[in-house]
């Protein structure tokens, strides 16, 4: 059944945007760009920032080596809980709004640690400029709303090296500072890019139209942080506090245990903080599990190569460098990075991102291998970095574009958050790594211990495999024709990665509906599809227990809607929208042909009155049983597809019968005929 929504009313449509180009439609899309690079550039930033100054600040601040660790876990913490909240509240309330919200949570942060010498406050002022994380996900999601669809690979690329180009720039800066203006400064030049990309972001970058809305899921994000709390401590802390120890034990356990709590309370609630489902379609879920493995080699080019060149002579390797000295030497790999963004997104647009990812990983583990047999001078050192750093610039370019091209457009801030966040606990798995083995595999050249060329080499050849590992991952994500089949049944093709609209049209808007059944009540679980008249794919969403979906469209036009709910045969419409206006009611759906497996109950020819059907599945588990009525006829709603057995009995003369009978998402007819008595 097809049916057509249409308005016949007319005028202006006045909702317009002074701030627009006139002859675009749109922001300039150079400076959305820029903005939005420099943001990433300062998130990597407070990654890197204090490291140089580790070995100084027990002495500065009158704590314990171990004590000062925290002005890194402090941040790493606060960034993985504050990454897939601030996401999914991006993709809710507002992407520039959430923007806003952690620049100036980094702002004061920043300004906190720059007036104080009391650790306690420097720590909570680390903690605040770990909210800075969320904005490479959700600035990525902007690039996707606002951007023409043809720069979107090159500017996702470009804001995912900026995670490099920061680490590779954050070491040397931050060492000439300190040196230069005391401690202090780093904290204040840090308070004051915030200040300015503040101001940047809001003359610049739009407030996206593609708001969700809904309730937030707090019981949701408690768990999670939970789970991310105790395990990233597990993995930071574990080497210097005993992998065996209490402590760890029992904070490895907290994890598991809210993480355990925390899946199946997602897969429950109407809108969970990350869509499970979502993330578990194949392409998702092998992209984030690459993510996780590149993201692990790609730190441990960064605390490989730093130690290196800092390692005394006398150990025969090292080459004695000072920190600022072996910071600038990784400038090159950042650099690098700078000018294979642009390439990788052409990469994207050439040959899709599986392959990008596939390149990128390969790059990475050959590097990896080089630097194992061609580490005797500085040269190859250094060109092994940049290498390393080449590779990393065009996978990590894939990544966010592989993960868009699968999830709903309303939930794209979202699953870059998680995605983002994996490659966070790659990251930090990796340094646990770096430092469990370069602890262990030692020299001693008189008084000073060190670790040894071989500890070395065992990273690099962890970090290769690591590296190959996310190329067989990636090598198994569907490619964009066969991904349709990939995920579960009824769910679309993936959808467009850029805005489907020509640069002169309008920006996206949110369509909000609800599916009903015909007695009103909510048919779950449900999914909603559209696409243009002419076959292209613009969105797709799943609906919450209350039915309500949102879907983004690129503006007026006319749509295919097509609504999809177990047990219940799809529905189609059509739905016209001269202007903005039209879209912005609630657009329901009643899904009015519901699937069911239904027959009669006969011995011979007679029908059998009041027979009890039972219906179990082939493996032997009961599903559910009912009474025929007194012509035999027996219905019920159809159960998930699978294998079951019909089994009837004759109430009167205590005959029975039985059939096999596989279903699949149609409506089947099954009659049992029951043997005479005797």
């Amino acid at each position: 059944m097809v049916t057509e929504r249409t308005d016949n009313s007319s005028g202006p449509d006045l909702d317009t945007d002074p701030g627009l180009d006139p002859e675009t439609g749109r922001r300039p899309t150079v400076a959305i760009v820029a903005v939005l690079a420099l943001c990433g550039t300062a998130v990597a930033l407070q990654q890197t920032m204090v490291v140089p100054l580790l070995p100084e600040f027990p002495t500065i601040l009158g704590v314990s080596a171990d004590d000062a660790s925290w002005l890194v876990t402090a941040t790493l913490l606060t960034s993985a809980v504050a990454t897939p909240v601030m996401s999914r509240l991006a993709d809710m309330v507002g992407k520039r709004l959430m923007m806003l919200v952690c620049m100036v949570a980094m702002t004061a942060g920043s300004v906190l640690a720059a007036l104080s010498s009391a650790f306690p406050l420097v720590i909570a002022g680390r903690a605040l400029q770990g909210f800075a994380a969320a904005l490479i996900p959700i600035g990525i999601s902007i690039m996707r709303d606002e951007l023409p669809r043809e720069r979107v690979s090159s500017a996702v690329a470009l804001m995912s090296a900026t995670l490099g180009i920061g680490g590779a720039l954050g070491l040397p800066l931050a060492g000439i500072v300190s040196e230069s203006l005391g401690w202090h400064a780093n904290f204040w030049l840090s308070a004051i890019v915030g200040v300015i990309l503040l101001g940047a972001i809001l003359l610049v970058i739009p407030e996206s139209r593609v708001r969700t809305g809904g309730s937030f899921d707090y019981l949701g994000a408690v768990l999670l942080s939970i789970a991310l709390t105790g395990l990233l401590l597990v993995i930071s802390k574990g080497s210097a506090w005993g992998w065996r120890s209490e402590p760890v034990i029992v904070l490895f356990l907290i994890a598991v245990g809210a993480l355990s709590a925390w899946v199946p309370f997602e897969l429950r609630v109407g809108q969970p903080l990350v869509d499970l489902r979502t993330s578990a379609r194949r392409p998702v879920l092998l992209t984030n599990i690459a993510s996780v493995l590149l993201g692990f080699a790609m730190f441990a080019n960064l605390l490989l190569t730093t130690q290196e060149l800092q390692i005394p002579t006398v150990t025969g390797y090292g080459f004695g460098l000072p920190i600022i000295t072996a910071g600038l030497l990784m400038v090159p790999s950042g650099l690098a990075m700078v000018i294979f963004a642009p390439v990788s997104g052409g990469m994207i647009n050439r040959f899709g991102g599986r392959i990008t990812l596939l390149t990128g990983g390969l790059v990475m583990a050959l590097a990896y291998i080089a630097r194992v047999f061609l580490s005797g001078n500085l040269t190859a050192v250094v060109i092994g970095s940049t290498l390393v750093s080449i590779g990393t610039a065009i996978a990590y370019a894939a990544m966010p574009t592989l993960i868009m091209a699968s999830v709903p457009i309303t939930e794209t801030a979202s699953a870059n958050g998680l995605n983002t966040l994996l490659r966070a606990i790659g990251t930090s798995t990796s340094s646990a790594t770096v430092a469990a083995i370069l602890g262990t595999v030692t020299i001693t050249v008189g008084t000073l211990t060190a670790p040894s060329a071989q500890a070395f080499q065992d990273v690099f050849w962890i970090a290769a495999t690591a590296a190959l590992l996310g190329c067989v991952v990636a090598w198994f994500i569907p490619r964009p024709s066969a991904a349709a089949a990939s995920g579960p049944a009824g769910e679309p093709t993936p959808m467009r990665v850029g805005p489907a609209v020509s640069a002169g049209d309008s920006k996206d808007v949110v369509l909000r509906g609800r599916i009903r059944r015909p007695d009103g009540a909510v048919p779950y679980p449900a999914v909603v599809t559209v696409v243009t008249t002419d076959g292209d794919p613009v969105d797709w969403g799943r609906a919450d227990h209350d039915g309500r979906y949102s879907i983004a469209l690129p503006g007026p036009g006319r749509y295919l809607v097509l609504a999809n709910a177990q047990g219940w045969s799809p529905k189609a419409q059509v739905m016209t929208f001269r202007h903005r206006a039209e879209m912005t009611g609630l657009s329901e759906i009643t899904l009015t042909d519901q699937l069911t497996l239904s027959g009669q109950v006969t011995c011979g020819a007679a029908p059998v009155p009041h027979a009890l059907v039972s219906l179990s599945e082939a493996a032997g588990a009961s599903v559910c049983s009912l009474t025929a009525d007194e012509h035999g006829h027996w219905c019920l709603p159809l159960p998930p597809p699978g294998r079951y057995v019909v089994a009837v009995l004759a109430r009167d003369s205590g005959a029975a019968g039985a059939r096999k009978v596989v279903l699949d998402a149609r409506s089947a007819v099954v009659d049992v005929s029951i043997p005479a008595a005797g």
